[in-house]
């Protein structure tokens, strides 16, 4: 099983993750919990949490907890993620917390939820997930192009 360790690694060494603001909470095998510190840049036209950011809460919670179940050398990508927006967001902190339901040798199920500071339930998601052996990681892109 991945350790929380090189999930915390994996997570850290993200352009993507780093630029969102997420951080990892705790993991236990099947379970992982993130954190996002919802600012401005997070809102959309209507100073709500978008939904975009509230769907990347969701669809990376799922994904590392079935990570958090896979041996070394399988990876995951994401097949179909549904969302159910339940409440409006804003600013502040906001949790996701992932659930393997499944995990299998080519397919793995993952459930969601995300919530405000509160606690209040912002939003649920199920994941449906590729699981298969590793590929190595494409060239970094230069400044050449």
């Amino acid at each position: 099983m991945t350790s929380e360790s090189e999930i915390a690694q994996a997570l850290a060494a993200s352009p993507f993750y780093g630029w969102m603001g997420l951080s990892l909470v705790s993991v236990e095998p099947g379970r992982v919990e993130i954190a996002l510190d919802a600012a401005p840049h997070h809102l959309n036209i209507q100073g709500l949490l978008h939904g975009g950011v509230i769907s990347t809460l969701a669809d990376t919670a799922a994904g590392l907890a079935v990570k958090s179940r896979l041996e070394s050398g399988r990876r995951h990508v994401t097949l179909h993620l549904g969302v159910n927006f339940l409440t409006a967001g804003s600013t502040g902190r906001f949790t996701a917390t992932g659930r393997a339901v499944r995990v299998g040798r080519q397919i793995a199920y993952a459930e969601s939820e995300v919530r405000d500071a509160s606690g209040s339930l912002v939003a649920t998601a199920q994941s449906t997930i590729s699981v298969s052996t590793s590929r190595p990681s494409p060239p970094s892109p230069t400044a050449d192009g």
